[in-house]
């Protein structure tokens, strides 16, 4: 079974809306605006396109991405790898042709038979509603956060507001940086 491994910005109070400066959010670039840039604490962003085999996104965040990931030097290791794209909507019409494979899935359960085909980890990047579809649905191994010494108030949150039974995590790799953010890794417990 591939592991599936969600990454994320987040704020302290659970925002990962625009973080890189996406229009349409009131804090959009948050990440770069209010924080002082350290590399060290962005070294886990390079570890994730060099262990990651596939990417999984949402129709929002495809569509966001796809017109200039593929040529930013930032993402080179993820410009041939499989995506998968969530969406009832998207048509093959929509795909770009020049970010290698991409696949559209109708849903969660093509989700979960994705993960039981052969092959690494796949990396989910963006994608709030996609996040909080997957964590409900019990599909999320493993979480990447950068957790930025902000509360931003309103905005797309990672983790759903589901009532649901509650779900343990283990915290397998941390680090706090100069600037405030802090490195996260947590193992979803089953």
């Amino acid at each position: 079974m591939r592991t599936l491994i969600s990454t994320a910005f987040l704020s302290l109070d659970g925002v990962v809306e625009a973080p890189g400066g996406e229009p349409g959010y009131r804090n959009s670039g948050w990440t770069f605006k209010h924080t002082e840039f350290l590399p060290e604490a962005f070294e886990i962003k390079g570890r994730e396109q060099k262990e990651a085999t596939a990417v999984l996104l949402g129709r929002v965040s495809y569509q966001a991405f796809s017109p200039v990931w593929p040529d930013m030097e930032d993402f080179a290791d993820y410009r041939e790898m499989p995506k998968y794209v969530v969406s009832s909507t998207l048509t093959e019409d929509d795909l770009v042709s020049n970010w290698g494979e991409n696949t559209i899935l109708r849903s969660l359960d093509e989700v979960a038979a994705l993960k039981e085909t052969e092959g690494g980890p796949i990396i989910v990047h963006g994608s709030a509603a996609l996040n909080r579809g997957l964590a409900d649905a019990g599909l999320i191994d493993r979480y990447h956060l950068l957790v930025f010494p902000l509360l931003l108030g309103a905005g797309k949150r990672l983790f759903s507001t589901t009532d649901k039974d509650t779900q343990k995590l283990k915290l397998v790799e941390h680090e706090a940086y100069a600037n405030g953010v802090q490195k996260q890794v947590f193992d979803v417990v089953r």
